[in-house]
């Protein structure tokens, strides 16, 4: 196993770790205070854990080699992972959704709000550097499930500094309805995370065409590495987890041979690699008679 996938699962276990330890705090904030929205707030990181042992899972599946039933590679299950952690996050927003209305219905004060506020900020704390650290993983590797946690660790926090501070003023103004409303906002983030990491994670499954910059980085690679050629034209690209897979025809003098049109393929490919990283590149070679003067014209 090469030592990226390496180090993406060393991230997931500690991932499933983490989630633990900040459940672990945030149940036993709940459980001092008896407070509705620190409940809400322990029963979404519930979600975490499960979602980091099911990214655990897909980062395993995905660096697996090609094989006979997969012949382009394992990559997509980073994107069935993070479609079921987003329908999870739904899930517990309807739940916590629920709970909100049960506690506009019978308010009640927290107890011993001190120590349960710093019980849950000190998991706020954790999953904050735990948050950044996976989504620079994340985007150093490519990996969909790992920049998908890492921003459903983030919104967890930002969900926790908000509650802490929604928590503060309760004991101070007497609002018990603080503390049902503070349930229903999570509720709502969590439903807003939920939907993000749905909608992009579709988009890689349906071969969504990479950014605009991306494009623009292939073709002028294709246009500065091909010389020798003419053009190269019908370019299509999509990202796949780590992996990218790039097409195109591309167009050669009529009476050049075989060996130098493979030699100019040898370091288009060489170039696309070096400029976007892991990719699965297929180019049509095509003679001059094929030109559609609306590709990429080659530098000379």
């Amino acid at each position: 196993m090469s030592a990226e996938p390496d180090t993406k699962i060393l991230a997931a276990w500690c991932s499933v770790a983490i989630s633990l330890v900040a459940l672990g705090m945030k149940y036993a904030a709940w459980r001092v205070t008896d407070s509705i929205a620190l409940y809400s707030d322990a029963v979404e990181t519930i979600i975490n854990v499960v979602s980091a042992v099911a990214g655990l899972w897909a980062l395993r599946v995905a660096s697996l080699p090609p094989d006979h039933n997969h012949t382009y590679g394992h990559y997509k299950a980073e994107y069935l992972s993070a479609v079921a952690e987003g329908v999870l996050v739904v899930i517990t927003s309807i739940t916590i959704a629920h709970e909100a209305w049960i506690g506009f219905a019978h308010m009640h004060a927290p107890e011993d709000s001190l120590l349960g506020i710093s019980l849950n900020g000190g998991a706020g704390v954790l999953n904050l550097g735990w948050g950044l650290v996976l989504l620079r993983l994340g985007r150093a590797h490519h990996s969909p499930a790992l920049v998908a946690s890492g921003h459903h660790v983030l919104s967890d926090v930002w969900t926790s500094a908000v509650l802490i501070c929604g928590f503060i003023l309760i004991p101070l103004t007497g609002w018990l309805w603080l503390d049902p409303l503070l349930a229903a906002m999570i509720s709502l983030n969590v439903l807003r995370t939920g939907w993000d990491m749905m909608r992009t994670s579709i988009a890689g499954l349906m071969d969504e065409a990479p950014n605009s910059e991306t494009l623009a980085e292939i073709r002028s690679i294709i246009s500065h590495t091909a010389t020798g050629a003419m053009e190269a034209h019908d370019i299509r690209a999509r990202i796949v987890g780590a992996m990218t897979f790039i097409e195109f025809h591309l167009v050669v003098p009529g009476t050049m041979s075989v060996e130098d049109a493979h030699h100019i393929c040898d370091r288009v490919e060489e170039g696309l690699r070096a400029g976007v990283g892991d990719a699965l590149i297929n180019i049509h070679v095509e003679p001059e008679r094929k030109a559609k003067h609306t590709g990429v014209l080659v530098l000379p």
